[in-house]
């Protein structure tokens, strides 16, 4: 099963960037295989190989996964809990589906834990976490380059997860990740979709974050964040087909 996870994941890697494939080991711990099952199966979701409100295929993503049923369903709980699909009483499980309403309330939510988030980590932030989050901004620079949108978004949530986690606040923290699985799969879709203006916009954006991290500008990255979430909104808005147009 690890090999044919692994295959999964390398399938949707991007251009250029294959995943790294460690040795074979029959003996990895059931945490670590379902951890990978878990990770391809929430890559497959969100990068829109299934419609939204589409029924998930079990016979087909345990023959694709090369797994039984019961690891399959339970990663499908761990992505139910994460808001990213409906499980459905004894009828299995589809792929949640947001209404222009939804997206509204989510990411306005969202963009008020983020501004918060980056307030307190300008307060709580070491040199050496600032280090990292350039680390891998820098490694988003170049998916941007490439067009390469798989190790871009990978890179992106990772940046706006690192913030939140130096904020240093456990409510914060779960407050956030209980939002952010339920908008994961529309950001990415968003970003498909956003044209090479507005992907240099938003990549002015995260210099921007950067910059106000690095000098601990705490009400600066506040408000840089929560606009960076509003435009982020409207992106996913205008793919969103009930969604009513701007003004």
């Amino acid at each position: 099963m690890t090999s044919t996870v692994l295959d999964a994941r390398e399938a949707t890697a991007p251009t250029g960037e294959p995943a790294s494939r460690p040795p074979a080991d029959s003996a990895r711990a059931p945490a670590s295989l379902h951890g990978e099952l878990l990770a391809a199966l929430r890559d497959y979701i969100v990068e829109g190989h299934l419609a939204d409100g589409a029924r998930v295929p079990e016979r087909l993503l345990c023959e694709r996964f090369g797994i039984s049923r019961t690891p399959l369903r339970e990663a499908l709980k761990v992505l139910a809990a994460e808001g990213l699909i409906d499980l459905l009483p004894n009828r299995g499980a589809r792929v949640r589906e947001l209404s222009g309403e939804d997206l509204r309330e989510l990411f306005d939510v969202m963009g008020g834990l983020e501004a918060l988030a980056g307030r307190l980590a300008c307060e709580r932030i070491s040199d050496a976490e600032v280090a990292e989050i350039e680390r891998v901004h820098h490694d988003m620079y170049r998916f941007y380059l490439r067009r390469e949108m798989h190790g871009y978004f990978q890179c992106n949530q990772a940046i706006h997860g690192m913030i939140v986690a130096a904020a240093g606040n456990a409510a914060l923290s779960a407050a956030y990740a209980s939002f952010a699985g339920r908008i994961r799969r529309v950001r990415y879709s968003a970003n498909l979709a956003t044209d090479r203006d507005r992907w240099g916009e938003a990549m002015r954006e995260h210099e921007a974050i950067l910059d106000a991290l690095r000098r601990r500008a705490g009400s600066e990255l506040s408000d840089i964040l929560f606009i960076h979430l509003r435009n982020k909104r409207k992106a996913a808005q205008a793919q969103t087909p009930t969604s009513q147009p701007s003004s």
